[in-house]
């Protein structure tokens, strides 16, 4: 599963509601790629794939493919706002290794 802070599902529910389109999730996954070999990927999604992984937690619903699912069990998502920039940011316990901005892992 796959989990979504206070801070991330206000930031979320916001920026779903400015797109204006209905029925709206997160769409989370892993690809190849950035400085530690895989990196993170989050859209806002209104098509649910033949496979994906569906979850709701704090009021957010969360599709996942199921190959990016393997890598991301256990995650939770968090929103910051800090000086480092904006943005969502995924607390993965399965990473072993990860690149100073927090946008790529490995395992």
């Amino acid at each position: 599963m796959i989990t979504v802070t206070d801070t991330a599902r206000k930031q979320a529910i916001h920026l779903m509601a400015e797109d204006g389109k209905p029925n709206l999730f997160i769409r989370v996954g892993v690809e190849g790629g950035g400085c530690s070999g895989l990196s993170y990927q989050l859209t806002f999604d209104n098509e649910e794939k033949e496979g994906d992984k569906t979850f709701e937690d704090n009021g957010v619903k969360i599709v996942v493919d199921k190959k990016s699912y393997l890598y991301l069990i256990g995650t939770s998502l968090d929103y910051s706002g800090g000086l480092n920039g904006k943005g969502f940011v995924f607390n993965n316990p399965n990473a072993e290794r990860t690149c100073g901005c927090g946008d790529s892992f490995s395992i």
